[in-house]
């Protein structure tokens, strides 16, 4: 049994993530990874992010596997499509299944079963695809009917889906992932010629209890699931043991979410002697200071606190159930123990404002977070938010050529209001960092004002022709 898996993500094709340059290697399909090679079945990862369309091809028909599993996102699921095109097109591979997995998939099942996947996993995906192989190779007990988390297409009854996949109860079970399938010293380089220290991603937990309608839970749900710290720290041994990396991603939603085992990790840390930096995600209302002394104490050097937006009429719209204040306090509670702190920023969400964006300002000019990043509300299907602006839609595009990414829906103001709002945020925020230093930033100082006006002055222009 010959099994190839890819993700399809090309970062020579991505001018944004080039300038950003922080990739990360693909954690899930690593995992699938591990799980095969530990249950007998062999496979071979091509990682697609250094490489290239035409390499990827290039090695599919040299290697014809029989199964190729495809990690599936909103950034990837273009380059999916072609991937399955060329499969399909392709008479030396017609005998390859070809299966999705991802976040990308639940939603759009149907979709990608009529442009020529043969299977859609749903949830989590390790058991599934061992099932999904072993039912492929001829040495499964059962039928297809009777593996968890499958979609597919049938003759004549059209799409069935398979039972839900039940949830693996003990994380401890999942192998490392692995790692030495792909090359990091290419991902150590990029971070490093970019950005001065090398970053290598671990996983601690699955799912998140929290429901905020933006975001979306199609892979592990709204649930909550956590590796021992015990494990973890036995992962972070590996690593250090293994590979010449400077600081960790934690790629957890909320990596404080437990106290206890956050206090669990710090310990087996510390006695452990594996404290290594360390940046991770999380919500000002699951921290106190101990648990930024817990962080600190265990490595972390940089954290992300999520907020939004600067405005809690917003952030209730959102159900992001935080309040605003908190918010502030923990970034500055983080930065007055010695952690960077960023947080995120979203705008054009239903119901925004101009007092709104501007309260956000206000927001983040009391917060005073080291680094923010913002971004413009995009709806994605199978969460409330979607649901909710469905009937508000002002695109119309191909499916086949588009992504959730490019819808727009009618909002307060238009798209490009949004956009000079980004402007101005980014402007005001940095002139009143600036301002602490006026010697140093005697020269950028009135450049950032100037900026910021011209953008306030655009959004007054966009504002008229809506009231016109």
């Amino acid at each position: 049994m010959t099994i190839l898996l890819t993700h399809g993500y090309f970062l020579a094709e991505d001018e944004k993530e080039q300038a950003i340059m922080r990739p990360y290697v693909p954690l899930g399909i690593l995992y699938i990874s591990a799980w095969l090679e530990q249950h007998g079945y062999d496979n071979e990862v091509f990682d697609s992010t250094f490489s290239s369309f035409d390499l990827l091809c290039a090695r599919l028909l040299q290697q014809r596997p029989q199964v190729i599993g495809i990690y599936t996102n909103l950034m990837t699921k273009l380059n999916v499509l072609r991937i399955i095109r060329f499969v399909k097109g392709n008479e030396t591979l017609q005998h390859t299944k070809i299966i999705l997995g991802g976040p990308e998939v639940r939603n759009h099942a149907i979709k990608f079963l009529e442009h020529g996947a043969d299977y859609i996993v749903s949830g989590e995906g390790e058991q599934t695809m061992l099932e999904l192989v072993q039912y492929i190779e001829g040495t499964y007990t059962g039928s297809i009917n009777d593996i968890e988390g499958v979609s597919y297409l049938h003759e004549e009854k059209g799409l069935l889906q398979n039972k839900e996949r039940t949830k693996l109860k003990s994380l401890d079970a999942l192998p490392f992932p692995n790692r030495h399938k792909v090359n990091l010293s290419l991902y150590f380089d990029a971070w490093k010629g970019r950005h001065g220290t090398s970053t290598i991603s671990v996983s601690t937990m699955r799912g998140c209890p929290y429901s905020c309608k933006w975001c979306s839970r199609a892979v592990y749900g709204q649930s909550y699931r956590r590796r021992s710290a015990g494990k973890v720290a036995d992962e972070i041994a590996h690593i250090k043991a293994n590979y010449a990396v400077d600081s960790l991603w934690f790629v957890d939603d909320v990596f404080t979410v437990s106290h206890q085992w956050l206090e669990k990790f710090a310990e087996e840390m510390t006695q452990r002697n594996l404290v290594m930096p360390y940046e991770c995600i999380t919500r000002a209302d699951r921290m106190n200071e101990k648990v930024i002394i817990d962080l600190k104490k265990s490595g972390c050097f940089r954290v992300w606190i999520g907020a939004e937006s600067g405005s809690q009429k917003i952030i209730d719209l959102m159900d992001r159930r935080v309040e605003v204040e908190q918010v502030q306090q923990m970034i500055q509670l983080a930065r007055k123990h010695g952690l960077q702190a960023g947080t995120f920023i979203m705008v054009g969400y239903p119901g925004e404002t101009k007092e709104d964006i501007y309260a956000t300002v206000q927001h983040l000019k009391n917060a005073d977070p080291d680094l923010f990043t913002i971004t413009v509300a995009y709806p994605i299907k199978g969460t409330p938010l979607y649901a909710e602006v469905e009937d508000r839609f002002v695109t119309s595009l191909p499916w086949e050529n588009s992504t959730d990414r490019d819808i727009d829906f009618t909002r307060t103001y238009n798209r490009k209001y949004y956009d000079y709002a980004i402007q101005m945020i980014n402007y005001e925020v940095n002139f009143h960092k600036a301002l602490k230093k006026p010697v140093a930033n005697l020269f950028r100082l009135p450049m950032l004002k100037l900026r910021s006006t011209l953008a306030k002055g655009h959004m007054w222009v966009e504002e008229r022709r809506k009231i016109s």
